[in-house]
């Protein structure tokens, strides 16, 4: 049992390390202005799982399966403000991306509302998905414009950390069931012309 506690830790801080592996990639390529993060998109990916973290610990959710959550609303803070330190690497927005910003906004006002955690989990995961459209259209028709290694360090990251998760329940997984729908999504977006889609 002891091993087995121990061996479910090592996966999450596994998965942690290659987050920051691929978000590290992400970073450089933001500063030498090669990537060019929506700021909609990485705005809201910070505070949605940051809230989402938290509601998932005051539902009683293991700390384990939630640090996961924590280190993928930290990532995308430190993408969106690194976005403003080269010009190069500004994107520039459209009424779609604030159009995804304002539903996201929407869900996140919802969590607020709820009176229940696993509610507000849901629409926590609701938003961060409005959030990610903007993103999964860009790098669809922009695909240059992103570091495709981040989206399979994330999507590695997120396998990883499933074994983890003591009970399959709303509060454990949730998040983590989302981050495998949208980083299979980004990855998908950014390879598609490799795979011979148009």
């Amino acid at each position: 049992m002891v091993l087995e506690i121990a061996f479910v830790h090592w996966l999450v801080i596994l998965s942690a390390c290659i987050s920051i592996a691929g978000a590290s990639a992400y970073i450089r390529d933001t500063l030498r202005g090669t990537t060019k993060p929506n700021r909609v998109s990485y705005a809201l990916w910070a505070f949605a799982p940051l809230l989402g973290g938290a509601a998932a610990i005051s539902a009683g959710a293991d700390f384990w399966a939630t640090v996961r959550v924590f280190i993928s609303g930290l990532i995308p803070l430190i993408v969106f403000f690194v976005s403003f330190v080269n010009p190069q690497s500004y994107w520039k927005l459209t009424l779609f991306d604030y159009f995804c910003g304002a539903f996201a906004v929407v869900a996140l006002g919802f969590w607020g509302f709820a009176n229940s955690p696993v509610i507000a989990i849901l629409f926590l995961a609701i938003a961060d998905g409005f959030a990610a459209l903007p993103t999964i259209i860009k790098a669809w028709k922009f695909p240059e414009t992103e570091t495709k290694i981040t989206y399979v360090a994330g999507l590695v990251a997120v396998l990883l950390v499933l074994p983890s998760i003591p009970v399959w329940n709303i509060e454990n997984s949730a998040f983590q069931i989302y981050l495998l729908i949208a980083n299979i999504a980004l990855i998908f977006a950014v390879y598609r012309k490799h795979l011979g889609f148009k």
